[in-house]
């Protein structure tokens, strides 16, 4: 993992293990899943559907998450790649390697963000252009697991 994005995540789960922090429905994993987002939106990536330019960090986390925040966020933004590729697949990994620590029902969110980083990456790999979003429901990998997005 790379040293900077674990500097991040060891940030907030501290913080984040003050249950006084930890608001309704707080799941370890919404630390990966934001610093996800966030390396999400620093990398501005040009084949993003036109509505997923960006994306927003939920209300409840940015206010329970301390004055880490803005050094989260200058970590995340001293990331630099020299082309989308590079970028696309760091991001890529970094979604792996966070779903590799928890269980399926707990990555919910972690899968959300894969399946729309993976279409676009989809994007890349045929060269296509953004045109609009597709719902399609996928099928789950598991039939134990509660988690609708987890198929991969």
């Amino acid at each position: 993992m790379n040293k900077k994005i674990k500097i991040a995540q060891d940030m907030w789960h501290e913080h984040f293990k003050n249950i006084e922090y930890q608001y309704s429905e707080f799941e370890e994993s919404d630390i990966e899943y934001f610093i996800g987002c966030l390396l999400y939106n620093n990398f501005a990536f040009s084949k993003a559907l036109d509505t997923m330019k960006t994306m927003d960090l939920s209300y409840d986390f940015i206010s329970e998450c301390g004055q880490e925040y803005d050094e989260v966020l200058k970590i995340i933004n001293s990331i630099h790649f020299d082309n989308e590729l590079e970028r696309l697949e760091f991001l890529q990994d970094f979604i792996r390697e966070s779903k590799l620590k928890y269980d399926a029902d707990e990555s919910y969110l972690l899968n959300r963000l894969q399946n729309h980083i993976n279409a676009m990456a989809e994007r890349y790999n045929n060269d296509k252009k953004v045109e609009s979003v597709v719902f399609e429901t996928p099928a789950p990998s598991s039939p134990k697991s509660r988690n609708p997005l987890d198929y991969i």
